[in-house]
């Protein structure tokens, strides 16, 4: 009889949390099916931002409306929330999982993909942007290997000020090499922090969010994300067996 395996995204994030682990990082889930507060609101994205439009986010028919989560941010929100009831400042946390986009999907997009957010805050003037690029150039060189070319470019997130892009150079067999996005960050912007229940002024730190199957594209020259969700069982042997503990 054959034995199974785990898929390769499952894999990535026992890899993901133990790298991060080692860095202190704990894991926490959220709900899959979230509403508006923690998705957009609590997140510093106003009513009238573009992701809200339907081209983007799938709807619940309820009243309220609620959204299957278009990025885990929103457990980042959820645990600082946690850490306020707590009155605590110190925590670091991934949450690893699914969220949904409304999009057309191609090579490198999906109506469905898993992302690895997270966050770390501290006393004020304990936890910079330097510690963030710390973080993924540790994680990113631990993650694909010492000679990984990473960069990082100034960009816009409503959640963070400032924030900034990570790029991975990504040569897919057999093609062009290219810079790729694989995750936005940045500092924690002060509204998210009070809507969370904190003090910015006493409380700081970044977050991050980015999809699990760009960084398995960029480690094994995967050329389409769509592989990852074919259910072509010949895609899961081709990945190393991991032992199921």
């Amino acid at each position: 009889m054959q034995k199974g395996r785990l898929h390769p995204i499952t894999v990535a994030i026992r890899d993901i949390a133990d790298i991060f682990g080692r860095m202190g990082f704990g894991v926490e889930y959220g709900p899959e099916l979230e509403d508006e507060w923690h998705n957009f609101d609590a997140l510093n994205v106003p009513v009238n931002h573009p992701a809200r439009d339907m081209q983007d986010t799938f709807f619940t028919r309820e009243k309220p409306p609620r959204v299957p989560r278009t990025h885990c941010t929103s457990v980042t929100l959820r645990g600082l929330e946690q850490l306020a009831k707590e009155g605590g400042t110190h925590k670091r946390m991934i949450n690893p999982g699914k969220v949904f986009r409304n999009e057309a999907t191609d090579a490198t997009h999906e109506a469905q993909f898993y992302q690895y957010d997270g966050f770390a805050v501290a006393d004020t003037g304990e936890i910079t942007l330097a510690h963030l690029k710390g973080v993924f150039d540790n994680f990113y060189r631990e993650f694909f290997g010492k000679d990984t070319k990473i960069r990082f470019r100034p960009s816009y997130f409503p959640f963070v000020e400032p924030g900034v892009e990570i790029d991975v150079w990504f040569e897919a067999p057999g093609r062009e090499g290219k810079w790729l996005e694989m995750a936005g960050a940045g500092m924690l912007h002060p509204n998210v922090l009070r809507n969370a229940g904190l003090d910015p002024k006493k409380v700081q730190g970044f977050a991050w969010g980015g999809g699990i199957e760009r960084l398995l594209m960029v480690k094994y020259g995967i050329p389409d994300i769509r592989l990852f969700h074919s259910g072509d069982i010949r895609f899961i042997h081709g990945f190393d067996e991991k032992e199921i503990i």
